[in-house]
Parts: structure tokens; C-alpha cells; sequence
């Protein structure tokens, strides 16, 4: 017998979810003390906002397929 598989979809869109983690990542920074915890911090904010960028990039109407 199969597994069934899990085809709940997510609350939120991915964007939300990625300006809500990049959100976090730079509170937690500006509340951390200078070190190497608050660089790792401000790296995954700045990664995931060009995450963000990424996929409204690919998900734009004006995207063509290649020929």
C-alpha cells in the first residue's frame, strides 16, 4: 500500500514567507551582539532577500522562454 503524500499548501506565498524569514534574520542581528552569530545573521537575511529577487525575477510575466 502507498504512502499518501502530504498536499497540504503552505499559509502564506512563498514571497511572504521569504520577507518574513529575512524579516527575523535581521531583527535577531540588530539585537545580537557584533560576532560571528550576527555576520551569519545579516548573510542569511541578505541571501534570502535574493531569494525573493530570484523568484519574482522568474515568476515575472515578461520572462521569455529560451528558443
Amino acid at each position: 500500500m502507498k504512502k499518501k503524500r502530504n498536499r497540504s499548501r503552505p499559509a502564506l506565498p512563498l514571497q511572504e514567507r521569504l520577507k518574513q524569514i529575512a524579516f527575523r534574520a535581521r531583527e535577531k542581528a540588530e539585537s545580537s551582539p557584533p560576532g560571528q552569530e550576527r555576520d551569519r545573521l545579516i548573510r542569511a537575511a541578505v541571501a534570502t532577500e535574493s531569494a525573493a529577487a530570484l523568484e519574482r525575477w522568474l515568476t515575472s510575466p515578461g520572462l521569455q522562454r529560451p528558443k
